[in-house]
């Protein structure tokens, strides 16, 4: 079985401070940060800061005066995660097929006359990449 390399959905909530701040922390500040957002014991944090430290979404130094305290930086961007977390949701309950992915949210949401012609723009964006792309390919 392939290694987990996406946040879960808790340590989505750890990510998110991360993304917000734009800067390295300590576990302390994290848990600081989210001690009224969640229920999550500090030392439950931790144990999430390891897992995406192993993921490698997160990478860590050693403060040089203090041993003992670790200084945690983003490795991966949240629009990397959520590209990774949305092929492996395609590739797991849809197959691989983008087009029956997109078809089921569709289906189940109900959205505005602007929201649909963003959505069209976006799909001819798309459209008009991979048919750049495909162009280059064949003049090779």
């Amino acid at each position: 079985m392939e290694r987990e390399t996406t946040p879960s959905q808790s340590e989505w909530v750890i990510m998110e401070v991360f993304w917000a701040s734009n800067t390295s922390l300590t576990a302390k500040e994290v848990i600081k940060k989210i001690q009224n957002k969640t229920d999550m014991s500090p030392r439950m944090v931790r144990v999430l800061i390891n897992r995406l430290c192993q993921k490698g979404v997160l990478s860590y130094t050693v403060d040089e005066h203090d041993l003992r305290l670790y200084h945690y930086s983003v490795m991966k961007s949240r629009e990397e995660c959520q590209k990774e977390k949305s092929k492996k949701f395609v590739d797991s309950y849809f197959e691989g097929s983008k087009k029956n992915a997109m078809a089921a949210l569709l289906q189940n949401t109900k959205l505005t006359e602007e929201q649909f012609r963003e959505l069209e723009e976006m799909l001819e964006q798309c459209k008009e990449k991979e048919y750049s792309i495909q162009k280059d390919k064949d003049e090779k």
